[in-house]
Formats: C-alpha cells, sequence, structure tokens
C-alpha cells in the first residue's frame, strides 16, 4: 500500500466524465482517500470561481492548484499561498502577435477572465461545444479593448488564452508560438484553443510548491491527468496516472494508465494504489 498524502486531479477529461459530472465511484474513492489523510486537490486550468461548484464544495476539498499553476489557493482560509503570473507588459506584446492570428483570445486576471468585447461576440464562432461556449460567455467579462484595459490596470496576468476555428493553424502555432515565447509556457487543455502561463506556472511546480507547504514528499504524491497541460504534474508526482483518452504525449509521461474518465479511471487508479 503507498503512503498517498496528496492526491492532484485535473478535472475535465480527468475527474469529471464527458457529462461534466463527478460519478459515484469517483466521488466514494475521494472520500476514502480522504479518509486516510490524504489531501485531494483539484489541478485545473481554470481560476477557482469558475470551477464546477460540485468540486469547489466538496468538504474534504483544502486547496485548489488552479490556472495551470499560475496560483494556489487555500480554500478554508481564502488565502493564496504561491503564485506565478506574466507581467502585464509581456502580456499586451503577446497579445499583439495574437492580433495577427484569426483567432479570438482572452485572459485571466485577479481570479476571473478578460475579453476584448468584439472578440466575445464572436464566441459562438469559436467555442467547440456548448458547454465551452457557455464557460466563456459566463467567466469572461468584455472590456471595450483588452490590451489598453491591461495597460490600466498594470497587474499581472495570470493566463492568456487562445481559440482556433482552424485545426491544422492551431497545430502549426503549436509549435511556432513556444519558440517565440521561449520565456513562457505554451500549452494545451481543450480540442480547440492554445495556453500561455507564465514560466513557473505549470501544474508540477505548484503541485511541487504545495507538497512542500504541507510537508509531503514527492513520492507521497499521486497526479491525474488527460492533456498536455498535465504533463509537468505527472512528471512531479510521485504516481503520475495518465486517463485511458489521455493524448499519447500525456500517457508516455505517465508511470500508470487507468480506464478513460467515462469509466471512472480516477476510482480505478487510487483503489489499486490504496488498495481499497
Amino acid at each position: 500500500m503507498h503512503n498517498i498524502k496528496l492526491i492532484a486531479l485535473d478535472l475535465d477529461g480527468t475527474l469529471l466524465n464527458s457529462e461534466k459530472k463527478l460519478t459515484t465511484e469517483n466521488a466514494v474513492a475521494l472520500e476514502k482517500a480522504a479518509a486516510e489523510g490524504a489531501e485531494i486537490v483539484p489541478a485545473t486550468g481554470r481560476f477557482f470561481r469558475g470551477m464546477p461548484q460540485l468540486i469547489r464544495e466538496l468538504p474534504y476539498v483544502n486547496y485548489v492548484i488552479s490556472i495551470n499553476g499560475a496560483q494556489v489557493y487555500d480554500i478554508k482560509n481564502k488565502k493564496t499561498v504561491c503564485s506565478s503570473e506574466i507581467e502585464w507588459e509581456r502580456a499586451v506584446s503577446v497579445m499583439e502577435r495574437l492580433d495577427s492570428l484569426p483567432v479570438i483570445y482572452d485572459c485571466y486576471q485577479d481570479g476571473w477572465g478578460w475579453m476584448t468585447k468584439a472578440l466575445y461576440d464572436k464566441a459562438e464562432e469559436f467555442a467547440p461545444t456548448v458547454h465551452n461556449l457557455e464557460m466563456i460567455k459566463k467567466l469572461r467579462t468584455p472590456v471595450p479593448e483588452l490590451k489598453e484595459y491591461l495597460k490600466e490596470k498594470a497587474l499581472g496576468v495570470q493566463k492568456i488564452q487562445l481559440f482556433f476555428k482552424d485545426m491544422e493553424l492551431r497545430s502549426e502555432m503549436l509549435e511556432v508560438l513556444p519558440r517565440e515565447f521561449s520565456d513562457l509556457v505554451v500549452t494545451t487543455s481543450i480540442v480547440n484553443n492554445i495556453e500561455i502561463n507564465s514560466r513557473e506556472a505549470t501544474k508540477g511546480n505548484a503541485l511541487k510548491k504545495l507538497s512542500e507547504y504541507l510537508g509531503c514528499s514527492a513520492n507521497q504524491t499521486m497526479a491525474f491527468g488527460d492533456d498536455l497541460n498535465d504533463i509537468s504534474m505527472l512528471k512531479e508526482a510521485g504516481i503520475g496516472v495518465a486517463m485511458g483518452n489521455a493524448y499519447e504525449e500525456v500517457k508516455k509521461a505517465a508511470d500508470y494508465i487507468t480506464d478513460d474518465c467515462n469509466n471512472s479511471g480516477v476510482a480505478k487508479a487510487i483503489n489499486h494504489f490504496m488498495e481499497f
């Protein structure tokens, strides 16, 4: 039996099934793990208020790794444990480059989403699903022009996100943008997006910092994921678990591959390693 003290879990495509629900099997496994003393830590590209209410209100969830690791948040004490942001001037320069692409983009700042209104009004053209469209509309506030808004606020940016209609262009930009923005981290979390964070803002770095904060060794951590922004976390954890529905690059980075998100793969792996 592994002495697991911290379990970090991506949400969409991992802990949540394709209907964005927490299965009974996953819920039972998490409750058992928490009863054994493990911290259950959602690790998501979303900001805290953008997480599903059912996850935010789980009684045993005390910490969250949010915005791809740009913030580790202590829920009970309502304080930031650690954070890593893009300087606003650099964020503006990135957006100036994005203006040359046929995309819409936004940013997260101070735990909320912001977007140029003209791009916000095009969201329906770029959202791959009704759920994604609802997320964009609900969790972004439109402003007249985002770059000007950032200049006025002069505050760090937690994440920049862009959405594509042309998937070939997206694949190309996943190769090009990391070279152009070598001082930043370029990754992805859904089928048609690219996400840009500060160099230190990865789920892996956040997991390491939270583990140190809680006094856990790396060997006492377990992490689950399915997408490219989860790879650093799976590599950092003592046990990195890829979902059956994960990208091949994610599976290659994992120590163990479980069932997919629609068949309670999280529960199966927790039961396997914690011997429930």
